[in-house]
């Protein structure tokens, strides 16, 4: 487990990265991505729509899989420059650098605890990503990664439907009206964020649960993280606004963003 760097709220990267030039997304989780003169497919770890991230062109950065490995694609997709801005693409990376801050005491509401677990098995069939105890109490984290920002300050979340993170959302309004305490931590992997929204423009239900479980005792957190090529650079947190919003304002923002998101079918071929 990577620890912060000494006097700076820096994390490292768990393996070098790679400068390389992003030509496309194919059939979700392929990059395409020029790497010292030749063209090669990386692993593009990210679900969603990548709404505003992808641009032909664009520099980009990737990690090499270790040589044992029998992955056939040898790179992930890390980290993108768009608009003179880093913004980390990688969306399983939060969890482990949230753990760092959380261990650290580098978060506020998540300080207190024993012992902390990953990936415990609760609720109806999910599985917690940070399960913090001491004693009787239990305290269950759910994390979340967030890359969309945009014009009026506010980071979004999620960029699509997402009907798993709106389950999730339940799960843990049930464990907070069990007795347990529950938190969301958002990760905003890019530095211009000034708020953070459930996007009620992408995802209603996603917007409706997340009040919903406010009002079961869910509580809210998010942070900044600026992902550089030398490493996750700590920020601090940021609001959670849960409150009605109108999404009028920011269907043109989703519009300009629309040519440069999503991904192309590429054939039978991998």
């Amino acid at each position: 487990m990577a620890a912060l760097v000494a006097g700076s709220p820096v994390i490292p990267h768990e393996r070098p990265l790679l400068p390389c030039r992003f030509l496309a997304r194919y059939d979700r989780f392929i990059a395409s991505v020029e790497l010292d003169g030749e063209v090669v497919d990386a692993h593009c770890v990210n679900p969603g729509r990548m709404e505003g991230l992808v641009h032909p062109g664009a520099r980009a950065w990737v990690s090499a899989v270790p040589p044992d490995s029998k992955r056939k694609l040898r790179y992930t997709l890390e980290l993108l420059e768009v608009d003179g801005r880093y913004v980390g693409a990688n969306t399983v990376v939060p969890n482990r650098l949230a753990e760092i801050l959380v261990r650290a005491g580098c978060v506020p509401g998540l300080k207190r605890f024993r012992s902390l677990r990953r990936e415990v098995r609760y609720g109806e069939n999910s599985r917690i990503d940070m399960l913090l105890e001491q004693g009787a109490h239990r305290h269950y984290v759910e994390v979340k990664n967030c890359h969309l920002v945009y014009p009026d300050g506010g980071a979004y979340f999620p960029d699509s439907v997402s009907v798993r993170a709106a389950g999730h959302l339940r799960e843990l309004a049930a464990v907070a009206g069990a007795g347990d305490r529950a938190t969301v931590l958002f990760t905003v992997q890019r530095e211009d964020a000034c708020f953070l929204r459930p996007s009620r423009l992408h995802d209603p239900a996603f917007a409706a649960a997340a009040t919903e479980a406010a009002a079961a005792g869910v509580r809210f957190r998010a942070l900044t993280i600026a992902p550089r090529p030398d490493g996750f650079h700590y920020l601090g947190p940021l609001p959670v606004r849960l409150g009605p919003y109108a999404t009028e304002p920011l269907e043109p923002f989703r519009e300009a963003l629309a040519p440069f998101s999503g991904w192309r079918r590429r054939g039978g071929r991998g």
